[in-house]
């Protein structure tokens, strides 16, 4: 069953790894994702995200650039197995040459700077898709699970005051126009409200989860998913275990396969098969996880099975919804 994951940090791993001195890449290491694994998981695609903690890093926007050398290093030290895609076109045109797909990504919308000029230079860059906020505030917006004051914040707590800012309308807009993705992961619930008011195309939340099976703001109501599937957007399954299931505040809970069948039955009972899809968030979640990497991406599919579900649902939620939207948004 092929994949297509909307979201890792895998690059940011590998540059404070090699930063520090160490040979870490993309073609074997010892985390989540490498290209070894993504062969023996089928990968059609992987998006990576470019993290960038906004309060640590001294400038942001330069951290962001690093992030994305060290993607495009990476991809053509491996050329022979992976390959960037822009459009719905290049995944097709990888996919014949027997090539898994890389989507750049970046994940913290601030690194723009208040500048709609900068966000159009990063789609030169090949970005096609931003995921608005992290944790923090920035010129976009505000998030959830807000750590700007406080390391460990209420994660039950939805901000459904404080959305988009008058730049971060202008920017989704622009984004729009640009042909790039918009994600709501991190975003505030009153941020997800101010996208679908001020946008008209599909979005994601590339790495959420269902907030009524684990009541965590970073997961989304069952309203965000219906107002989602209606727009034709799509949510990404997030493997971290205290998205998966609901625990006490800095709980370390494992992550099960069982669990992700709940959640990706709920979306689909609730909403439809069209709009629950693959977010992993490998690399860049608590480690006590039964799928710890890629390549044991086929156990997901067992479970799904084993569980009812149809062969033409499984492919829709591993590859099929992400791809229609990036058909229909990618340019």
């Amino acid at each position: 069953m092929k994949v297509v994951d909307m979201h890792c940090d895998t690059i940011s791993v590998i540059l404070n790894e090699q930063r520090k001195g160490k040979n870490t890449n993309l073609r074997r290491n010892n985390l989540n994702i490498d290209i070894e694994k993504m062969k023996q998981g089928d990968y059609l695609l992987q998006n990576f995200a470019m993290f960038v903690d906004f309060k640590r890093a001294n400038n942001p926007l330069e951290q962001c650039l690093s992030l994305i050398d060290c993607f495009y290093d990476e991809l053509e030290k491996n050329k022979d197995s992976i390959s960037l895609a822009l459009n719905y076109e290049d995944i097709i045109k990888n996919q014949k040459e027997g090539k898994i797909s890389a989507v750049l990504t970046i994940e913290e919308g601030g690194v723009v700077c208040s500048s709609l000029a900068c966000l159009r230079m990063l789609y030169k860059l090949g970005v096609r898709l931003i995921t608005l906020t992290w944790n923090y505030p920035n010129c976009i917006g505000f998030p959830n699970f807000n750590m700007d004051n406080c390391d460990m914040p209420d994660a039950h707590l939805a901000n459904t005051k404080e959305g988009l800012t008058p730049f971060g309308i202008e920017l989704v807009q622009e984004m729009e126009r640009l042909g790039m993705i918009i994600d709501v992961s991190h975003l505030s619930d009153a941020g997800f409200y101010d996208v679908l008011k001020y946008t008209t195309k599909p979005f994601v939340a590339s790495h959420s989860n269902v907030r009524s099976i684990a009541n965590h703001c970073r997961n989304m109501s069952d309203d965000m998913i219906l107002e989602l599937a209606k727009r034709g957007g799509v949510l990404g399954i997030n493997f971290a275990g205290d998205f998966l299931e609901e625990c006490e505040p800095g709980m370390k809970i494992r992550s099960t396969i069982n669990n992700m069948v709940k959640h990706i039955r709920h979306v689909v009972n609730l909403a439809g098969i069209d709009c629950v899809g693959l977010g992993s968030d490998f690399d860049g979640i608590y480690q006590n996880l039964e799928i710890d990497h890629a390549g044991k991406m086929p156990e997901l599919e067992k479970a799904l099975r084993a569980a009812g579900f149809s062969e033409e649902d499984i492919e829709k939620i591993f590859y099929k919804n992400v791809l229609r939207v990036y058909k229909e948004i990618l340019k």
